[in-house]
């Protein structure tokens, strides 16, 4: 294909009927008052999704249609058009066909963004229409700072140079210091790929920074360990932590600003045998705003779970360890409940999330601020909703269940394996069964499981140890069914997995469950909870996913580890 000619997307859509001229006007005078592209109002506006446009522009123009989701691209290719131009342009470079390379455009009709591009390249082009929201997507993907932050690192070490550190040079002010530009670095590329931890590690010949991505941690880069102490202690700094104490561990919080996000950061430092372990979570203020809808619950069961959070009084836990996902599932339940009518407090060790109109308390043992402590104040707050971060000890069970039981719809979460083992735990955490019984409504548990990747997402055969625990949940069954997992690709950097979901399985407190509960016998509770949960465990939520080719079969065989512990 030569140069593109220029059309107006406006017709195009009207012209093959993908729009009205009526939806067309609406969001002609919305592009006007907004300034954004006519693309961009179009499905805001939901008149369009980015599918449909493309595909207009493909059969206008008669050029190919590339779906990023499903194109695997070579990084290397991609990068020799710096990024730059890519987010200016909104152009990747998609194949390298000698002669020519295959580049695809958001707006395929931007002649001088063609024009550059050819200059840019130094080849001829041919244009294929791809969306800008999948672009976006890619740029953020592909365009990772390692190379950067490797060459930030060494800037680093020579500015720390082989005795000493020049801690003046590293005080507030100092917004040109090697250290800052490379902490800078690491967090956008944290935040780029949504990791949700970083790891500044000191080994002993080398400093190590790893991402959490979907709950596995991933090599980032590696410098000289002289560099470690410097890092620390800009971190201490910008947390407002002891910077002379080297020998405890310490607990912070920072507030950063990255590529217009706002992110809180909690940070926790531990000293070891070569320096001092530094570990940052993330917690990106926008992606916390979920709705019970998107975590992934069968809709029978987030049927259930929405009618019991509309309750007045009673206590609902969430059950799982840590990363799990409990907290997102409890934030999403109270954006659920917070109305004008409803007083909600929270008490948290940390505040994770913030949200508008609910009161949020940070437990401080230091100062004798603990659960039990705060709890029993916010009972004096006259709240309607109460959230408990985690139920720890028997004073902070007694006070959540008498609460639940007096009037207040209690939200909390416990450390157990499953949803049956749970109402039996509490007790033998102290709190008396006839409490349990009474106060305790439902209990969900729930696990994260990692997804294919759906662009190299490929048929594979289990291996003798998955195929043997197929055999014992399955049967027969087993060998009628296909098996998937990603083969690894750019679009998930090589791991086969990208996102990931929720399982979940939920107990409700039946007349017959709180009669074994005041029993306090956890054989008759487990036999009479078992069948209550049959076929909705969670490793049978997981297997569907199995089966339909979204996970691997060994992600559920680490639920099934866990559970059957």
């Amino acid at each position: 294909m030569g140069r593109p000619e220029k059309i107006r997307l406006g017709d195009v859509l009207v012209a093959q009927k993908a729009i009205s001229q009526d939806q067309l006007k609406v969001a002609l005078e919305q592009q006007k008052k907004s300034g954004r592209r006519l693309g961009r109002v179009l499905v805001e506006q939901g008149f369009v999704n980015d599918d449909q446009i493309c595909e207009a522009i493909s059969r206008q123009l008669n050029i190919q249609y590339v779906n990023l989701k499903f194109y695997s691209l070579n990084q290397d290719v991609v990068r020799r058009l710096p990024e730059a131009q890519a987010r200016r342009f909104r152009a990747l470079v998609l194949e390298d066909r000698r002669s020519s390379v295959l580049v695809g455009m958001a707006d395929p009709t931007d002649l001088f963004a063609y024009d550059e591009l050819g200059r840019i390249l130094q080849k001829d082009l041919e244009v294929a229409v791809i969306s800008e929201a999948a672009l976006l997507q890619t740029v953020d993907r592909i365009y990772r700072r390692t190379e950067e932050i490797s060459g930030l690192a060494k800037e680093l070490e020579r500015d720390v140079g082989d005795s000493y550190v020049d801690f003046g040079a590293l005080g507030a002010g100092a917004e040109d210091a090697p250290v800052v530009k490379l902490l800078q670095s690491v967090f956008e590329d944290a935040i780029q790929v949504n990791a949700s931890d970083v790891h500044i590690e000191p080994q002993e010949e080398a400093l190590q920074i790893r991402f959490r991505i979907d709950g596995a941690l991933n090599p980032q880069t590696q410098a000289d360990s002289k560099i470690a102490p410097a890092l620390a202690l800009r971190l201490k700094l910008m947390a407002g932590l002891d910077i002379s104490e080297k020998r405890l561990p310490q607990d912070g919080r920072l507030n950063v600003i990255v590529r217009d996000q706002k992110v809180d950061v909690r940070m926790s430092t531990m000293p070891t045998q070569y320096g001092e372990s530094v570990v940052l979570r993330l917690l990106n203020r926008r992606a916390t705003r979920q709705s019970l809808d998107s975590l992934g619950m069968p809709p029978k069961m987030l049927e259930r779970f929405r009618e019991i959070i509309q309750r007045t009084a009673g206590m609902v836990l969430v059950t799982g360890p840590t990363g799990s996902g409990k907290t997102t599932t409890l934030y999403s339940a109270l954006s659920e409940v917070n109305t004008p009518e409803r007083k909600i407090v929270t008490v948290e060790d940390p505040v994770e999330y913030r949200l508008a109109g609910i009161n949020q308390v940070q437990v401080n043992e230091k100062i004798d601020l603990s659960f039990a402590r705060v709890l029993r104040s916010a009972l004096r707050q006259d709240p309607d909703i109460i959230l408990v971060g985690e139920i720890r000890d028997e004073d902070t069970a007694q006070i959540a269940l008498r609460a639940a039981l007096t009037g207040h719809l209690v939200l909390s979460t416990l450390h157990t394996k499953d949803a049956t083992s749970t109402p039996i735990r509490l007790i033998d955490m102290g709190a008396p069964a006839y409490m349990v019984a009474t106060s305790l409504h439902a209990v969900v548990a729930q696990r994260l499981v990692r997804l294919n990747c759906e662009t190299c997402n490929a048929e594979y055969q289990p291996d003798a140890h998955e195929t043997r625990w197929l055999v014992a949940e399955l049967g027969d069954e087993h060998t009628g069914h296909k098996y998937f997992r990603g083969r690894g690709c750019s679009h998930c950097n090589g791991s086969g997995f990208a996102g990931r979901i929720g399982v979940y399985e939920m107990l409700e407190m039946t007349p017959d469950l709180v009669r074994a509960v005041m029993a306090r016998d956890p054989n008759a509770f487990g036999e009479t909870a078992r069948p209550q949960i049959t076929g909705a465990r969670l490793i049978d939520r997981a297997l569907e996913l199995v089966l339909g080719g979204r996970t691997t079969v060994a992600e559920v065989l680490k639920i099934a580890t866990q559970v059957e512990e």
